[in-house]
Protein backbone atom coordinates (compact mmCIF):
# COMPACT_ATOMS: atom_id res chain seq x y z
CA UNK A 1 0.00 0.00 0.00
CA UNK A 2 1.74 3.35 -0.70
CA UNK A 3 1.69 5.82 2.16
CA UNK A 4 0.59 8.96 -0.36
CA UNK A 5 -2.35 9.68 2.03
CA UNK A 6 -2.34 11.17 5.68
CA UNK A 7 -1.63 8.56 8.30
CA UNK A 8 -2.19 8.57 11.87
CA UNK A 9 -3.63 12.32 11.73
CA UNK A 10 -5.45 14.59 14.30
CA UNK A 11 -9.06 14.75 14.72
CA UNK A 12 -9.27 18.32 13.30
CA UNK A 13 -7.41 17.35 10.51
CA UNK A 14 -9.50 14.38 9.63
CA UNK A 15 -12.63 16.62 10.46
CA UNK A 16 -11.21 19.19 7.67
CA UNK A 17 -10.48 17.02 5.18
CA UNK A 18 -13.85 15.39 5.30
CA UNK A 19 -15.70 18.77 5.42
CA UNK A 20 -13.16 20.08 2.54
CA UNK A 21 -14.33 16.67 0.32
CA UNK A 22 -17.95 17.48 1.09
CA UNK A 23 -17.69 20.98 -0.29
CA UNK A 24 -15.60 19.55 -3.54
CA UNK A 25 -18.79 16.94 -4.36
CA UNK A 26 -21.73 19.33 -3.05
CA UNK A 27 -24.91 17.94 -4.53
CA UNK A 28 -26.92 19.86 -6.47
CA UNK A 29 -30.23 22.17 -5.77
CA UNK A 30 -33.51 20.87 -6.18
CA UNK A 31 -36.88 22.41 -5.99
CA UNK A 32 -39.27 20.12 -3.86
CA UNK A 33 -43.17 20.83 -2.66
CA UNK A 34 -43.56 21.67 0.83
CA UNK A 35 -44.82 18.83 1.87
CA UNK A 36 -41.66 16.82 1.06
CA UNK A 37 -39.03 19.41 2.23
CA UNK A 38 -39.18 18.18 5.87
CA UNK A 39 -35.54 17.56 7.27
CA UNK A 40 -34.35 18.58 3.80
CA UNK A 41 -31.72 21.21 3.43
CA UNK A 42 -32.15 24.79 1.95
CA UNK A 43 -29.86 25.57 -0.64
CA UNK A 44 -30.89 29.37 -0.85
CA UNK A 45 -31.87 32.34 1.02
CA UNK A 46 -35.78 33.06 1.04
CA UNK A 47 -36.47 37.11 1.11
CA UNK A 48 -40.13 37.49 2.27
CA UNK A 49 -42.08 38.12 -0.68
CA UNK A 50 -45.30 39.49 1.48
CA UNK A 51 -45.60 40.76 5.06
CA UNK A 52 -46.66 39.14 7.85
CA UNK A 53 -49.32 40.07 8.92
CA UNK A 54 -50.11 41.41 5.31
CA UNK A 55 -53.09 43.33 6.93
CA UNK A 56 -54.15 45.25 10.11
CA UNK A 57 -56.19 42.75 12.46
CA UNK A 58 -57.43 41.90 15.14
CA UNK A 59 -55.46 40.05 17.80
CA UNK A 60 -58.75 38.89 20.26
CA UNK A 61 -62.58 38.42 19.56
CA UNK A 62 -64.71 41.62 20.40
CA UNK A 63 -65.52 45.09 18.71
CA UNK A 64 -63.06 47.41 16.70
CA UNK A 65 -63.35 50.92 17.29
CA UNK A 66 -61.39 54.46 17.62
CA UNK A 67 -60.25 54.33 21.48
CA UNK A 68 -60.25 57.83 21.82
CA UNK A 69 -64.32 57.27 21.52
CA UNK A 70 -64.56 54.95 24.44
CA UNK A 71 -64.22 57.62 27.53
CA UNK A 72 -66.53 60.39 25.31
CA UNK A 73 -69.59 57.59 24.20
CA UNK A 74 -71.13 57.35 28.22
CA UNK A 75 -74.04 55.78 26.76
CA UNK A 76 -71.93 53.89 24.41
CA UNK A 77 -70.80 53.14 20.67
CA UNK A 78 -73.17 52.48 17.55
CA UNK A 79 -73.26 48.69 16.04
CA UNK A 80 -72.72 49.30 12.29
CA UNK A 81 -71.35 45.98 11.07
CA UNK A 82 -69.84 42.54 11.27
CA UNK A 83 -66.19 41.62 10.12
CA UNK A 84 -65.38 37.85 10.87
CA UNK A 85 -61.88 36.37 9.66
CA UNK A 86 -61.84 36.08 5.88
CA UNK A 87 -62.76 38.38 3.17
CA UNK A 88 -62.62 42.06 4.17
CA UNK A 89 -65.60 44.03 3.77
CA UNK A 90 -65.41 47.66 3.19
CA UNK A 91 -65.89 49.04 6.45
CA UNK A 92 -65.24 51.93 8.14
CA UNK A 93 -65.74 52.86 11.98
CA UNK A 94 -66.52 56.66 12.34
CA UNK A 95 -66.54 58.97 15.40
CA UNK A 96 -69.20 57.21 18.23
CA UNK A 97 -69.09 53.56 16.07
CA UNK A 98 -67.87 50.51 16.39
CA UNK A 99 -67.63 47.36 14.30
CA UNK A 100 -67.91 43.10 16.02
CA UNK A 101 -65.25 41.52 14.57
CA UNK A 102 -62.92 38.08 15.43
CA UNK A 103 -59.80 37.27 15.65
CA UNK A 104 -57.73 37.28 12.76
CA UNK A 105 -60.10 39.59 10.87
CA UNK A 106 -59.27 43.02 8.58
CA UNK A 107 -59.47 45.47 10.62
CA UNK A 108 -61.52 48.64 9.04
CA UNK A 109 -61.04 51.93 8.04
CA UNK A 110 -60.92 54.15 11.00
CA UNK A 111 -60.38 51.94 14.25
CA UNK A 112 -57.25 51.80 15.87
CA UNK A 113 -57.96 49.38 18.75
CA UNK A 114 -60.13 46.49 19.94
CA UNK A 115 -62.11 46.25 22.98
CA UNK A 116 -62.19 42.45 24.41
CA UNK A 117 -65.90 40.75 23.99
CA UNK A 118 -65.28 40.00 27.42
CA UNK A 119 -65.03 44.36 28.65
CA UNK A 120 -68.37 44.79 26.79
CA UNK A 121 -71.75 45.06 27.27
CA UNK A 122 -74.38 44.65 24.31
CA UNK A 123 -77.22 46.64 24.87
CA UNK A 124 -79.17 46.30 21.39
CA UNK A 125 -77.66 48.45 18.78
CA UNK A 126 -75.48 49.78 20.75
CA UNK A 127 -71.69 48.84 22.83
CA UNK A 128 -71.26 49.87 26.21
CA UNK A 129 -67.53 49.85 26.95
CA UNK A 130 -66.53 48.16 30.52
CA UNK A 131 -62.43 49.32 30.38
CA UNK A 132 -61.09 52.01 27.87
CA UNK A 133 -58.41 50.32 25.97
CA UNK A 134 -55.59 52.47 24.56
CA UNK A 135 -55.15 53.01 21.27
CA UNK A 136 -52.92 49.89 19.47
CA UNK A 137 -54.80 47.69 22.15
CA UNK A 138 -55.50 44.09 20.55
CA UNK A 139 -53.98 44.49 17.11
CA UNK A 140 -51.63 42.78 14.63
CA UNK A 141 -50.30 45.61 12.50
CA UNK A 142 -49.36 44.73 9.09
CA UNK A 143 -45.50 43.93 8.47
CA UNK A 144 -45.23 43.77 12.60
CA UNK A 145 -43.48 39.86 11.85
CA UNK A 146 -42.10 39.84 8.83
CA UNK A 147 -41.77 43.31 6.89
CA UNK A 148 -41.76 42.26 2.46
CA UNK A 149 -37.92 41.54 1.34
CA UNK A 150 -36.73 40.03 4.97
CA UNK A 151 -34.74 37.27 4.93
CA UNK A 152 -36.43 34.95 6.65
CA UNK A 153 -34.79 31.24 5.87
CA UNK A 154 -31.06 30.69 5.57
CA UNK A 155 -30.07 28.89 2.72
CA UNK A 156 -27.84 25.91 5.01
CA UNK A 157 -30.79 25.62 7.44
CA UNK A 158 -32.53 22.20 7.83
CA UNK A 159 -36.05 22.62 7.14
CA UNK A 160 -37.95 21.90 10.40
CA UNK A 161 -42.06 22.22 10.89
CA UNK A 162 -41.53 25.85 11.92
CA UNK A 163 -39.72 27.00 8.97
CA UNK A 164 -41.71 25.06 6.61
CA UNK A 165 -45.10 26.54 8.48
CA UNK A 166 -43.41 30.09 7.68
CA UNK A 167 -42.81 29.69 4.54
CA UNK A 168 -46.61 27.85 3.88
CA UNK A 169 -47.56 31.98 5.60
CA UNK A 170 -46.15 33.55 3.07
CA UNK A 171 -47.53 31.58 0.15
CA UNK A 172 -44.71 29.58 -0.57
CA UNK A 173 -45.68 26.33 -2.20
CA UNK A 174 -41.93 24.60 -3.06
CA UNK A 175 -38.52 25.65 -1.79
CA UNK A 176 -35.07 24.84 -3.22
CA UNK A 177 -33.27 22.60 -1.39
CA UNK A 178 -30.15 20.47 -1.40
CA UNK A 179 -30.37 17.38 -2.91
CA UNK A 180 -30.13 13.96 -0.58
CA UNK A 181 -26.70 12.53 -0.53
CA UNK A 182 -27.35 8.63 -1.94
CA UNK A 183 -25.99 6.43 1.07
CA UNK A 184 -25.52 2.99 1.32
CA UNK A 185 -24.19 1.18 3.91
CA UNK A 186 -22.24 -2.08 4.34
CA UNK A 187 -21.32 -3.88 7.58
CA UNK A 188 -18.32 -6.64 6.85
CA UNK A 189 -17.78 -9.92 8.44
CA UNK A 190 -18.52 -13.59 7.86
CA UNK A 191 -19.39 -13.60 11.32
CA UNK A 192 -22.53 -11.44 11.52
CA UNK A 193 -26.24 -13.33 11.43
CA UNK A 194 -29.47 -10.86 11.40
CA UNK A 195 -31.12 -10.60 14.55
CA UNK A 196 -33.73 -13.20 15.20
CA UNK A 197 -31.17 -16.01 13.49
CA UNK A 198 -29.83 -18.49 15.59
CA UNK A 199 -25.94 -18.20 16.38
CA UNK A 200 -23.33 -20.60 16.38
CA UNK A 201 -20.25 -20.21 18.87
CA UNK A 202 -18.06 -17.18 17.55
CA UNK A 203 -21.49 -15.33 15.63
CA UNK A 204 -22.49 -12.05 16.64
CA UNK A 205 -25.42 -10.16 15.59
CA UNK A 206 -25.32 -7.67 13.27
CA UNK A 207 -26.37 -4.27 15.54
CA UNK A 208 -24.02 -1.95 13.06
CA UNK A 209 -26.44 -2.29 9.99
CA UNK A 210 -29.47 -1.10 12.40
CA UNK A 211 -27.38 1.61 14.20
CA UNK A 212 -26.23 3.52 11.24
CA UNK A 213 -29.67 2.65 9.32
CA UNK A 214 -31.34 4.69 12.25
CA UNK A 215 -28.46 7.41 12.59
CA UNK A 216 -28.81 7.89 8.73
CA UNK A 217 -32.59 8.32 8.94
CA UNK A 218 -32.51 10.84 11.69
CA UNK A 219 -30.92 13.04 9.26
CA UNK A 220 -33.75 12.76 6.66
CA UNK A 221 -31.98 10.70 4.56
CA UNK A 222 -32.69 7.35 3.20
CA UNK A 223 -30.44 5.00 3.28
CA UNK A 224 -29.90 1.31 1.62
CA UNK A 225 -28.91 -1.24 3.45
CA UNK A 226 -26.85 -3.51 0.98
CA UNK A 227 -25.83 -7.17 1.73
CA UNK A 228 -22.92 -7.93 4.61
CA UNK A 229 -19.99 -8.25 3.09
CA UNK A 230 -17.82 -11.39 3.19
CA UNK A 231 -14.48 -11.72 4.40
CA UNK A 232 -13.34 -12.25 0.77
CA UNK A 233 -11.13 -9.56 -1.22
CA UNK A 234 -12.26 -9.87 -5.00
CA UNK A 235 -16.46 -10.50 -3.84
CA UNK A 236 -15.89 -7.26 -1.24
CA UNK A 237 -14.36 -5.57 -4.41
CA UNK A 238 -16.92 -6.09 -6.74
CA UNK A 239 -19.82 -5.36 -3.84
CA UNK A 240 -17.71 -1.97 -3.26
CA UNK A 241 -17.35 -1.39 -7.06
CA UNK A 242 -21.13 -1.14 -7.57
CA UNK A 243 -22.02 0.54 -4.92
CA UNK A 244 -19.45 3.35 -5.49
CA UNK A 245 -20.56 3.90 -9.17
CA UNK A 246 -24.62 4.36 -8.28
CA UNK A 247 -24.39 6.27 -4.71
CA UNK A 248 -22.50 9.64 -3.30
CA UNK A 249 -21.48 7.63 -0.35
CA UNK A 250 -20.62 4.28 0.95
CA UNK A 251 -20.41 3.31 4.61
CA UNK A 252 -18.89 0.24 5.92
CA UNK A 253 -18.21 -1.05 8.99
CA UNK A 254 -15.35 -3.25 10.12
CA UNK A 255 -12.04 -4.42 8.22
CA UNK A 256 -10.23 -1.29 8.66
CA UNK A 257 -7.52 -2.51 10.97
CA UNK A 258 -4.42 -4.05 9.71
CA UNK A 259 -5.66 -7.56 11.08
CA UNK A 260 -5.69 -10.37 7.82
CA UNK A 261 -9.25 -10.11 7.15
CA UNK A 262 -8.99 -6.31 6.98
CA UNK A 263 -9.20 -6.11 3.18
CA UNK A 264 -10.77 -2.55 3.03
CA UNK A 265 -7.71 -0.13 3.07
CA UNK A 266 -5.86 -1.97 0.57
CA UNK A 267 -8.83 -2.59 -1.55
CA UNK A 268 -9.01 1.55 -1.65
CA UNK A 269 -5.94 1.99 -1.77
CA UNK A 270 -5.72 0.50 -5.21
CA UNK A 271 -9.06 1.10 -6.66
CA UNK A 272 -9.41 4.55 -5.55
CA UNK A 273 -7.70 6.96 -3.28
CA UNK A 274 -7.08 7.31 0.39
CA UNK A 275 -7.68 10.65 1.65
CA UNK A 276 -6.74 9.41 5.58
CA UNK A 277 -6.49 6.47 7.24
CA UNK A 278 -6.06 6.47 10.65
CA UNK A 279 -6.99 9.05 13.07
CA UNK A 280 -5.78 9.87 17.25
CA UNK A 281 -9.40 9.94 18.26
CA UNK A 282 -10.54 6.99 20.56
CA UNK A 283 -12.41 5.18 20.07
CA UNK A 284 -12.57 5.07 16.39
CA UNK A 285 -9.10 4.97 15.38
CA UNK A 286 -8.77 2.86 12.58
CA UNK A 287 -11.32 5.47 10.29
CA UNK A 288 -11.06 4.97 7.01
CA UNK A 289 -12.21 7.48 3.96
CA UNK A 290 -11.55 8.06 0.97
CA UNK A 291 -12.88 8.21 -2.63
CA UNK A 292 -13.75 5.43 -5.82
CA UNK A 293 -15.15 6.09 -8.78
CA UNK A 294 -18.05 8.63 -7.66
CA UNK A 295 -18.62 8.16 -4.04
CA UNK A 296 -17.45 8.63 -0.91
CA UNK A 297 -16.29 6.21 1.17
CA UNK A 298 -15.96 6.12 5.05
CA UNK A 299 -14.46 2.96 6.42
CA UNK A 300 -15.94 2.95 9.96
CA UNK A 301 -14.17 0.39 12.56
CA UNK A 302 -16.64 -2.79 13.58
CA UNK A 303 -17.05 -1.97 17.17
CA UNK A 304 -20.20 -0.58 18.06
CA UNK A 305 -19.32 2.24 19.98
CA UNK A 306 -16.53 3.44 17.52
CA UNK A 307 -19.12 3.13 14.73
CA UNK A 308 -21.39 6.03 17.12
CA UNK A 309 -18.87 8.09 17.63
CA UNK A 310 -16.85 7.99 13.97
CA UNK A 311 -20.72 8.65 12.33
CA UNK A 312 -21.42 11.66 14.40
CA UNK A 313 -18.12 13.39 14.28
CA UNK A 314 -16.76 12.73 10.94
CA UNK A 315 -19.67 10.96 8.84
CA UNK A 316 -21.81 13.61 10.32
CA UNK A 317 -20.11 16.25 8.60
CA UNK A 318 -19.69 14.78 5.62
CA UNK A 319 -23.10 14.90 5.51
CA UNK A 320 -23.39 18.03 6.14
CA UNK A 321 -20.64 19.10 3.65
CA UNK A 322 -22.20 17.98 0.90
CA UNK A 323 -25.66 19.47 1.72
CA UNK A 324 -24.01 22.86 1.89
CA UNK A 325 -25.13 23.13 5.51
CA UNK A 326 -22.68 24.82 7.86
CA UNK A 327 -20.93 23.13 11.16
CA UNK A 328 -23.83 21.68 12.65
CA UNK A 329 -25.40 23.21 15.54
CA UNK A 330 -25.02 19.95 17.59
CA UNK A 331 -22.32 20.60 19.81
CA UNK A 332 -22.48 22.59 23.21
CA UNK A 333 -21.12 22.96 26.39
CA UNK A 334 -21.38 21.48 29.65
CA UNK A 335 -20.04 20.88 32.98
CA UNK A 336 -18.69 17.43 34.73
CA UNK A 337 -20.86 16.16 37.00
CA UNK A 338 -18.17 14.29 38.30
CA UNK A 339 -14.02 14.05 37.92
CA UNK A 340 -12.39 12.13 34.82
CA UNK A 341 -8.74 11.23 34.32
CA UNK A 342 -7.84 10.91 31.39
CA UNK A 343 -4.92 8.78 30.53
CA UNK A 344 -4.23 8.95 26.95
CA UNK A 345 -2.62 11.17 24.45
CA UNK A 346 -5.32 10.78 21.42
CA UNK A 347 -9.14 13.34 21.50
CA UNK A 348 -11.49 11.29 23.31
CA UNK A 349 -15.67 10.74 22.75
CA UNK A 350 -16.97 9.44 25.96
CA UNK A 351 -20.47 8.60 26.50
CA UNK A 352 -22.76 10.48 28.72
CA UNK A 353 -26.12 11.84 30.25
CA UNK A 354 -27.26 15.47 29.50
CA UNK A 355 -29.39 17.22 32.19
CA UNK A 356 -30.09 20.57 34.01
CA UNK A 357 -28.38 21.69 37.07
CA UNK A 358 -30.64 23.22 39.42
CA UNK A 359 -29.15 26.78 38.80
CA UNK A 360 -30.31 26.43 34.91
CA UNK A 361 -26.74 25.10 33.98
CA UNK A 362 -25.90 22.23 31.45
CA UNK A 363 -24.24 19.06 33.51
CA UNK A 364 -23.11 15.76 31.69
CA UNK A 365 -22.94 12.78 33.17
CA UNK A 366 -19.84 10.54 32.17
CA UNK A 367 -20.70 6.61 31.54
CA UNK A 368 -18.23 4.89 32.89
CA UNK A 369 -17.69 2.13 30.60
CA UNK A 370 -15.57 3.19 28.35
CA UNK A 371 -14.82 0.14 25.79
CA UNK A 372 -15.62 0.65 22.44
CA UNK A 373 -17.68 -2.22 22.59
CA UNK A 374 -19.93 -1.42 25.14
CA UNK A 375 -23.02 -0.29 23.40
CA UNK A 376 -25.19 -0.09 26.38
CA UNK A 377 -23.05 2.86 27.47
CA UNK A 378 -24.18 4.32 24.55
CA UNK A 379 -27.54 3.53 24.95
CA UNK A 380 -27.79 4.39 28.76
CA UNK A 381 -26.16 8.29 27.25
CA UNK A 382 -27.47 10.97 24.58
CA UNK A 383 -24.33 12.49 24.01
CA UNK A 384 -20.90 12.14 23.43
CA UNK A 385 -17.83 14.17 25.96
CA UNK A 386 -15.22 15.78 24.14
CA UNK A 387 -11.93 14.85 26.25
CA UNK A 388 -9.55 16.91 23.94
CA UNK A 389 -6.26 15.31 23.10
CA UNK A 390 -2.97 14.93 26.38
CA UNK A 391 -3.68 13.14 29.15
CA UNK A 392 -4.87 15.33 31.77
CA UNK A 393 -7.50 14.98 34.92
CA UNK A 394 -10.91 16.62 34.18
CA UNK A 395 -12.29 18.46 37.90
CA UNK A 396 -15.80 17.93 38.54
CA UNK A 397 -17.60 21.29 37.30
CA UNK A 398 -14.63 21.61 34.01
CA UNK A 399 -16.86 22.97 31.41
CA UNK A 400 -16.08 20.29 28.86
CA UNK A 401 -17.75 20.30 24.89
CA UNK A 402 -20.57 17.82 24.05
CA UNK A 403 -22.07 16.63 20.89
CA UNK A 404 -25.58 15.34 20.97
CA UNK A 405 -26.72 12.08 19.90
Amino acid sequence: MTEAHPFRIGFAEALRIVRETGHERRLPAERVPLARARGRVLARDLAAPIALPSFDNAAMDGFALRAADVAAAGDGLRLVGEQFAGRAHDLRVGVGETVRITTGAALPAGADAVLMKENARVEGERVVALSTPAAGTHLRRAGEDVAVGDLVLRAGEPLNPARLALAAAMGIAELEVAARPTVAVFTTGDELRRPGEPLARGEIYDSNRVLLMGLLAELGLEPMALPALPDDPARMRAALADAAGAFDLVITCGGVSAGEKDHLPALLDTHGRIRFWKVRMKPGMPVLFGDWDRACILGLPGNPVSVLATFLTLGRGLLDALQGRPEAAHRLRARLVASWEKRHERLEFLRGRLQSAEDGSLVVHANPADGSHRMRAAADSDALIVMEEGARRYEAGSVVEVLRY
